[in-house]
């Protein structure tokens, strides 16, 4: 296992920058796929610094954020904090070390997964465990860079092997499922010196039908 995916390296990596790290704004895939969702239960996978999870919440879902970093859920509670105290109430955070097969709570109406890259075989079988932990009717939501953004000039992970398209993530779902979407979104990106270029996600968004 490579350093890069333990607690150590990314309570480091949060704690290099006193300010957040990401935007604040919640990521533009999971507002595309659950705006117009029922609010119920969800999972934020990866949570970071909270800002899907507390979007989520205020919108009336109850959230359990997720993230091997301690120093990111502790940003994340702050972050909570701010807000008033029924989008507060249905928030909780939980550090978790997604490679140690931890316990989760099934039955959930949303799974989201934004941006985790891992290489295989742990990532393939991580993806198949979250994929498990929604309910019937429920949604699972995995958003990723696509490999193409490993040549578009903005930061991205270093090794190959960490990327996916949305192909083989949809090769680990079987006939239970109905795929509302798998494709490369394009967006853009702002780069260091203040570009934009064009980048795209991998995106799959599925529904459990039994």
């Amino acid at each position: 296992m490579s350093v890069e995916y333990t607690q150590e390296f990314w309570d480091d990596r949060y704690r290099q920058h006193a300010a957040r790290i990401w935007s604040g704004n919640p990521n533009r895939q999971l507002v595309a796929a659950a705006e117009d969702l029922p609010p119920g239960r969800a999972l934020d996978v990866g949570c970071g610094e909270g800002a899907d999870a507390v979007w989520l919440a205020a919108r009336g879902w109850a959230v359990l954020g997720i993230d091997v970093s301690e120093v990111a859920l502790s940003r994340a509670r702050a972050y909570a904090g701010e807000y008033e105290g029924t989008i507060a109430g249905r928030l909780q955070w939980r550090q978790v070390d997604l490679l140690a097969s931890p316990e989760l709570p099934g039955g959930q109406d949303l799974v989201s997964v934004q941006f985790m890259h891992l290489p295989d075989p742990d990532r393939s079988r991580i993806f198949r465990q979250l994929a498990g932990l929604v309910g019937v009717g429920g949604t699972l939501l995995i958003v990723g860079h696509d490999p193409s953004d490993r040549h578009a000039g903005v930061g991205r992970p270093p090794h190959a092997e960490v990327f996916y398209t949305p192909e083989q993530l949809a090769a680990l779902l079987d006939d239970s499922w109905d795929i509302r979407a798998c494709e490369s979104r394009p967006r853009t990106q702002r780069t260091a010196d203040g570009h934009d270029v064009p980048i795209r996600d991998a995106v799959l968004q599925a529904v459990r039908l039994r």
